[in-house]
């Protein structure tokens, strides 16, 4: 294999090559390449970036707006429930107080009946007791009274038909009885 023989460039007499500094053409095509891609990113790429950032700043207002009418709603309908809850909760307290006031008076009504009844049933009562004694009373009397005759009738000897004398007699030995007690 051969060698190659990079022989150096021939350099200016004194001049020392700096590979850090261009040359100066360099510099310029470069300048014009970097303003040419600097007005083309301008006036193409940047508005696109501008529209983009504006859509999403106005995604985002909007998106915020929306929120806080989506919170005020929910505020106003959180309010609204906790109002409807209230007056519901007034309501059922009012519909229990007069349930309880109804059925007080339900069970007062039906106590008063029971009362009424039971004097009915009591004073039924008594007056058949009343009209039993009655009865017994007037069967006694006629019993007795028959009684009385007869053993008057033996005792004296003498017949008792008459009705009158018979009512007068059993009455007055009734009477002497009751005195007797």
């Amino acid at each position: 294999m051969q060698l190659l023989n990079v022989q150096p460039l021939n350099i200016a007499a004194g001049e020392a090559l700096n590979p850090l500094i261009p040359h100066t053409a360099e510099i310029i095509v470069g300048f014009i390449a970097f303003a040419l891609l600097f007005l083309v990113l301008k006036s193409k790429v940047v508005p696109m970036f501008e529209k983009a950032y504006e859509a999403r700043t106005n995604a985002i207002e909007g998106g915020m707006e929306r929120a806080e009418k989506a919170q005020l709603e929910a505020e106003r309908a959180l309010s609204q429930y906790t109002e409807q809850l209230s007056k519901a909760r007034e309501e059922a307290q009012t519909l229990r107080e007069e349930a309880r006031v109804q059925g007080a008076s339900i069970v007062e009504e039906l106590r008063a009946k029971a009362q009424e009844e039971a004097a009915r049933i009591t004073a039924a009562a008594h007056a058949s007791i009343e009209a039993e004694r009655q009865q017994a009373i007037t069967s006694l009397r006629n019993e007795v009274g028959a009684l009385a005759v007869e053993l008057a009738s033996k005792i004296v000897g003498e017949a008792l038909d008459d009705q009158a004398r018979q009512s007068r007699i059993v009455d007055r030995f009734l009477d002497d009885l009751e005195k007797s007690k």
